[in-house]
C-alpha cells in the first residue's frame, strides 16, 4: 500500500562538536563552509542525514568527509529545531558532541569544507547558522559531565601525569583547583594505575606516570558517580 504524507515534511540534519585538549586550551573543531548560505564561515561539522542512514551513522560520515576524523565515541546532546534557524528551508538538527586526543587524530578538509582546524574555546571565531548556541550547549554538558561520569580517557595520553589530569579538569571548569585536594579525591576513584615510568626530556622535575584503569573507568563511566570539586 502505498501513503500519501499530507504535510510537508522538514529536513533533518546532524552537527557535532568535537572537543579536544592541548597543554594549554580546551578546543573545538570547526570548518570552513565552502558553499552557501554562510560561504567562507567557520561552522561545525556536519550535514544532511541521508534517507538510509541512521542519524549516528550520518554524524560519523560528516565528520569523516568533512575532516577526517573517525572512530571516536559520539554521544547525542540535543535537538535543535528552531523555525528559521536556517535560511534555505525548514531544517531541525540533531547535535552530537566528542572527545578525542588530539594526538591521535590529524584532520583535513574534504568534500563541502574549505579547511578545517582546531579552535581554543575562547577564540572561536563568528560560527554560521545557530552553531553558537549550539557548541554552548556541549560545552555547558562537558562542564556538567566531569561530575557525575570520569572524563579524561578520550582527551588524555595512555599515560599522563597528575599534572595533566588537574589540568584538564581546571580548563574544562574554567577555574584552578587545590592541588592537594584534587590529586587526594582523583586518586580514591580507583581508576588510576601507578606506573612504574617517569616523565621524560622534560624541563622540570619529572613526575610519576599514571594511566586508566580501563575496566573500572568504564564501569564508573555507565553507572556514575558524584565527583564533588
Amino acid at each position: 500500500m502505498n501513503y500519501h504524507y499530507e504535510y510537508p515534511r522538514a529536513a533533518l540534519t546532524v552537527d557535532c562538536v568535537v572537543f579536544g585538549l592541548d597543554e594549554e586550551d580546551l578546543k573545538v573543531l570547526l570548518i570552513q563552509r565552502d558553499l552557501e548560505p554562510f560561504e567562507g564561515c567557520w561552522a561545525l561539522p556536519g550535514g544532511f542525514v541521508r534517507l538510509e542512514e541512521t542519524l549516528e551513522e550520518a554524524a560519523r560520515r560528516e565528520l569523516s568527509e568533512e575532516t577526517g576524523i573517525e572512530n571516536v565515541y559520539l554521544e547525542q546532546l540535543y535537538t535543535i529545531g528552531e523555525v528559521d534557524r536556517d535560511p534555505r528551508e525548514r531544517v531541525v538538527t540533531v547535535a552530537y558532541y566528542a572527545l578525542v586526543n588530539l594526538a591521535d587524530h590529524r584532520v583535513h578538509a574534504a568534500t563541502d569544507a574549505r579547511n578545517a582546524a582546531w579552535f581554543a574555546i575562547e577564540d572561536v571565531p563568528s560560527l554560521a547558522f545557530d552553531h553558537p548556541k549550539i557548541l554552548k550547549m556541549a560545552h555547558e554538558r562537558l562542564r556538567g559531565k566531569v561530575r557525575y561520569q570520569p572524563i579524561g580517557f578520550e582527551l588524555l595520553p595512555a599515560k599522563f601525569t597528575l599534572r595533566q589530569i588537574q589540568h584538564l579538569y581546571e580548563v574544562i571548569l574554567d577555574r584552578q583547583l587545590d592541588k592537594r585536594n584534587f590529586r587526594k579525591k582523583i586518586l580514591n576513584m580507583g581508576i588510576l594505575v601507578e606506573l612504574d615510568e617517569v616523565e621524560t626530556d622534560v624541563a622540570h622535575r619529572a613526575a610519576r606516570l599514571y594511566k586508566f584503569d580501563r575496566r573500572k573507568y568504564r564501569r564508573l563511566t555507565k553507572q556514575g558517580f558524584h565527583f564533588e570539586i
